[in-house]
């Protein structure tokens, strides 16, 4: 029998990243991430913006729905993202639906977002194009429960019936999502609140996850702990006879974590270099697609390396290449190189696209900016990828 041929995957061909986009747009995003690529001016910028949108001034909205949010943002409601969705199916990318909603403590406001996420999980149901929505622990809960359940104190009589709150929010989403099909992506938070979030998730794999995958966790692997973490969940869920699933990520509290832990006077739960959480999420990507038949991962990453080891992987594993088990995942407005490089492979690949009115998402946007500025590189990277297709078409 001959061998099979060693899969070729150029995430470097820009014709094919950027076919979905015209001249006018390809032009448009040049500008934008030129712009985005000046640390000092995403600093200034940020500031500025956030300051802009809280005042109300006049123009404001206008011009960040012009900017960031018309690269990074799927629409103001669910109705305004049908036309990013419909676009990313014709070239062979699927949805994940996440409202930009953090942070809320009010009843009002957390019933809110759990309703808007059954109203999203409804509206993928509807669209075969999207698989899954995402969600956030701390748009469903005032985040002192959480705190208080992450340094292992007893909850007062008013807490613990916020926190039963959330439960019954949470047990709403999972069973809503588990009876249309549609997968629920629980976000990881940081780490002095990520052990009570693990228990529910955990909870709710075990009522949900048996014939099909409909909840599933965040790991981040920057943290010395989680991949620990993930091995220990995969036995707990195996004898449980549920279907862990998991949505692997680098992090995204870095700074955060280690100016705590300095704080506090506690080891810092992140690697101390890059090179220990590239190993550690490679090995958990390793360890996902290995047991892909009770494990239903998402390779949630921009990381060329990463996204090649899966792809890899899977074809040398000789797995269908679009299992529902195995997925990949970037972010809307960045990365085409990989996410449309996969998908024209053939891999289960999805654009997560955030959506929500725009004071709602400016923290989000923010976040983007300051995360990919030029600092980590992300920024000069996304332009080379640009600026090579512009050469390509003679703009």
């Amino acid at each position: 029998m001959e061998p099979e041929p060693k899969l070729e995957l150029d995430f470097k061909n820009t014709e094919i990243a950027f076919s979905h986009k015209s001249d006018k747009e390809l032009k448009k995003m040049a500008r934008l991430f030129r712009l985005m690529n000046n640390p000092a001016l995403v600093q200034i910028g940020s500031a500025l913006g956030l300051l802009a949108i809280n005042l109300r001034l006049p123009f404001s909205k206008y011009f960040i729905k012009q900017t960031l949010f018309d690269q990074f943002v799927g629409g103001e409601n669910l109705l305004d993202c049908q036309g990013a969705i419909d676009h990313l199916f014709r070239n062979n990318a699927l949805t994940i639906l996440d409202y930009g909603a953090e942070g809320k403590s009010t009843e009002e406001e957390l019933n809110h977002v759990m309703n808007e996420t059954v109203r999203a999980i409804e509206f993928a149901a509807a669209n075969t194009s999207v698989p899954v929505v995402s969600t956030k622990i701390t748009g469903l809960v005032d985040n002192i429960i959480l705190e208080k359940l992450g340094r292992k104190e007893a909850l007062n009589e008013g807490e613990l019936r916020q926190y039963e709150q959330l439960r019954e929010r949470i047990d709403n989403m999972c069973s809503r999502a588990s009876e249309l099909g549609v997968g629920l992506f629980v976000d990881a938070e940081e780490s002095w609140i990520q052990d009570p979030i693990d228990d529910l998730v955990d909870e709710m794999m075990a009522l949900y996850n048996h014939d099909k995958t409909a909840v599933y966790n965040t790991y981040q692997l920057y943290r010395k702990d989680k991949l620990q973490c993930l091995k220990d969940a995969h036995k707990k869920a195996k004898e449980g006879g549920y279907i862990l699933g998991a949505k692997l990520v680098r992090g995204a509290y870095m700074d955060k974590e280690r100016d705590r832990a300095e704080e506090y006077n506690y080891p810092s739960p992140i690697n101390e270099t890059k090179a220990e959480t590239d190993k550690m999420y490679n090995d958990g990507v390793r360890y996902c697609v290995e047991n892909y038949k009770t494990i239903a991962s998402c390779n949630a990453s921009h990381n060329t390396e990463s996204n090649r080891l899966q792809a890899n992987l899977i074809h040398e594993l000789d797995i269908v290449k679009n299992h529902p088990h195995l997925n990949f995942c970037q972010l809307f407005g960045m990365s085409d190189n990989l996410t449309f490089n996969l998908a024209e492979e053939g891999f289960n690949v999805a654009k997560y696209v955030p959506y929500g009115p725009v004071k709602e998402v400016v923290p989000y946007l923010i976040r983007r900016a300051k995360e990919n500025s030029s600092v980590t590189g992300e920024m000069s990277r996304e332009l080379g990828f640009i600026d090579a297709e512009i050469k390509r078409r003679g703009l």
